[in-house]
């Protein structure tokens, strides 16, 4: 009987309700970033894409020429809060950006901490 119950939306949500169940929140998808042309760098991350999207970088061509160094400081202007592991990725993008033939052994963040 219970199981036929739970079939009504209105009914599982309220048994959630009184079993203290804490109610699913769907995830946020940025499909801007994920669609972006700055996807196609090796395992970049959506959030790192999101900020070269803040900071006014649409493509990889883009990147090129740039210091990593000042990409962080821009975004730093624009969100205090972002994490020092950032200039890492933004490394390995402009080296991606620049190299015609990147190392794929250089194409980690991880690859670019001092």
């Amino acid at each position: 009987m219970i199981r036929a119950h739970l079939r009504n939306p209105w009914l599982k949500k309220e048994l959630n309700i009184l079993m203290n169940f804490p109610e699913k929140k769907s995830k946020k998808i940025d499909h801007e970033a994920l669609n972006s042309g700055l996807m196609r760098i090796p395992r970049i991350q959506v959030a790192v894409v999101r900020d070269l999207l803040d900071i006014g970088f649409r493509e990889i061509e883009e990147l090129k020429g740039r210091a990593p160094e000042a990409l962080f400081e821009d975004l730093r202007k624009k969100k205090p809060h972002s994490p020092q592991d950032r200039i890492y990725a933004f490394r390995m993008a402009v080296y991606y950006a620049e190299t015609p033939n990147p190392d794929p052994k250089r194409l980690h963040p991880w690859a670019w901490q001092d």
